[in-house]
């Protein structure tokens, strides 16, 4: 198993990246050697009409190992030429696919969740080098993507509609739900295999064809991705993949072929996206920036909530949407401080490649200069600094990646820049309320609504949050509330543009639309005549 892979083996990233990046594109393309694959270090293809392609373009983006600052892959900004290319590509693809019969589009999700499966240690590999979080993590970002690949395969059921019949004298009325056509997913970099797989398998089961564009800090894990679903049967075309910034984000925004677009991301893409992509007719869903908050009531059990706290505050270094980054402490905090700087202290953090490491680096030198001037902002500001993970030392050979430790600040108020910003790193913020009516009150007046958790004993506490908190996912003694995918992610507020969320019945319903049907079988030979009266249920 790769989490058992030695130390000296994992720093060794020239033996280490045929594994990363084993793609087997060779049976996709015509040279005997693809040209992106001979560059040193390699350019990731495009994926155009089934083919793994690389790009005319001569600009392009280094994927870093964030842990080494290797650079391990060069990312193509797509050509406009490639762009459309991919589109008119999943355009003529879709007459076909959408005739094909959804149990067709259900069996391929079967084989694509098995080969999934079978190469889950690949994958996660690949994350860790690409994006710096540990074995395990990349293991979990992995499952979480293939448990919406089965929820998928279960679209026959999924995408039924909904029939009366004989509404009026022998009129029936059925409605069916029809797939869109061309769709588009806009990724992140924190979650390189999940987000995509809530993406691409929902919508091509039901019977649309994709676009999809990786984050250009990790695209490897959706190539590959691409890669399996191919080898499971999708036909060429159905899934394209394009890389680059703004101008393809715009692109897709402004394609008039393009139906649907997918994003998850930061505020200020998300409502870029969001206004341009509304304004051009699509439908958006686009969940975005989050502050998510645990109410810690003082008769919540300390250890299991000292645990999460921990787990849901440093997990991903913070690199997480859900990521729990503020605690509101009712009755003080005091009490809880010394034992949650104790357990943060424990963890350990190096690359994500040893097999013991509890936080690997942040994706960027830049991310990590951002969070440094945030947990600075608040000391400045009044917070105290009770955990400084800034200057943490890491394992020998790593001494250049974008470490932070865990951090902790307390006493934080709402108007401090380190609590309005989404720090985005493993910074946890404390805070306290005299009750549970403030504290849901702090948590309200926050413009973010993604999640938000409570800790107590107290049956009646967890009634009076769940029924008064403004968030889109609830956890009551669970501090990353992510429902599986027969719901769906439902973020609100200001972390989430548009009306129908991911995957579960609103993903399917975001990614189909209804046409309703009314028909009438009967012996019409002998008319009444004309009548230009609005029929009604009686006339009919």
């Amino acid at each position: 198993m790769l989490l058992q892979l030695s130390l000296q083996r994992v720093k060794n990233l020239k033996v280490l990246r045929p594994q990363v990046f084993a793609l087997r594109i060779n049976q996709y393309s015509t040279a005997a050697e693809p040209s992106f694959k001979q560059r040193n270090p390699p350019r990731v293809p495009n994926l155009i009409e089934g083919s793994f392609v690389d790009s005319k373009s001569l600009a392009s983006i280094d994927v870093i190992n964030p842990a080494t600052q290797e650079v391990v892959l060069q990312v193509p900004l797509t050509t406009n030429v490639e762009f459309k290319a991919s589109v008119s590509a999943a355009k003529h693809a879709f007459p076909s696919w959408r005739n094909t019969p959804v149990t067709t589009r259900q069996r391929v999700m079967l084989k694509f969740q098995e080969l999934i499966r079978r190469n889950i240690d690949k994958l996660a590999m690949n994350i860790t080098t690409e994006q710096g979080k540990t074995l395990k993590d990349a293991h979990g970002d992995v499952f979480r993507g293939l448990e919406v690949v089965e929820h998928a395969c279960g679209m026959g059921t999924l995408q039924m509609g909904e029939y009366v019949s004989n509404v009026s004298n022998g009129i029936d009325t059925y409605s069916i739900r029809e797939p869109l056509g061309v769709c588009a997913g806009i990724c992140p970099f924190n979650f390189p295999a999940m987000i995509p797989l809530w993406m691409f398998p929902i919508a091509v089961t039901c019977g649309n064809t994709f676009v999809l564009k990786p984050s250009e800090k990790d695209p490897g894990a959706s190539l590959m991705l691409a890669e399996l679903a191919m080898e499971a049967g999708l036909p060429k075309g159905v899934l394209n993949i394009v890389h680059g910034t703004n101008d393809i984000v715009n692109a897709i925004c402004d394609d008039d072929d393009i139906r649907a677009v997918s994003f998850v991301g930061s505020n200020t893409a998300g409502m870029h996206i969001y206004a341009r992509a509304s304004a051009k007719g699509k439908r958006v869903q686009s969940n975005m920036g989050a502050k998510n908050h645990a109410i810690v009531m003082p008769d919540a059990n300390v250890d299991a909530t000292l645990n999460a706290l921990v787990a849901a505050g440093f997990g991903a270094a913070g690199q997480r949407c859900m990521a729990l980054s503020t605690v509101v402490f009712v009755g003080g905090s005091n009490s809880w401080e010394q034992e949650l700087v104790g357990r943060a202290k424990a963890l350990k953090v190096t690359a994500g490649t040893d097999p013991d490491a509890d936080l690997g680096p942040v994706i960027s030198k830049q991310a990590k200069e951002r969070i440094h001037r945030l947990i600075q902002s608040g000391a400045e500001n009044g917070a105290r600094l009770i955990l400084d993970g800034r200057n943490i030392k890491v394992v020998a050979g790593y001494e250049h990646g974008n470490f932070i430790g865990p951090t902790i600040l307390s006493d934080v108020s709402a108007d401090m820049e380190c609590y309005k910003e989404e720090i985005f790193g493993p910074v946890l913020l404390c805070m306290e309320a005299d009750s549970l009516e403030e504290a849901i009150n702090i948590v309200n007046r926050n413009k973010y609504g993604n999640g938000a958790s409570i800790f107590t004993t107290s049956g009646a506490a967890a009634r009076k949050f769940q029924t008064e908190i403004e968030a889109g996912q609830v956890g009551i003694n669970v501090p990353i509330p992510v429902p599986l995918p027969f719901f769906s992610f439902t973020g609100s507020k200001s972390s989430f543009a548009g009306d129908l969320n991911f995957y579960g019945k609103a993903g399917v319903n975001f990614y189909t639309q209804i046409k309703t049907v009314t028909q009438q079988w009967k012996d019409l030979s002998t008319g009444s005549g004309v009548s230009l009266a609005m029929p009604t249920s009686q006339k009919l």
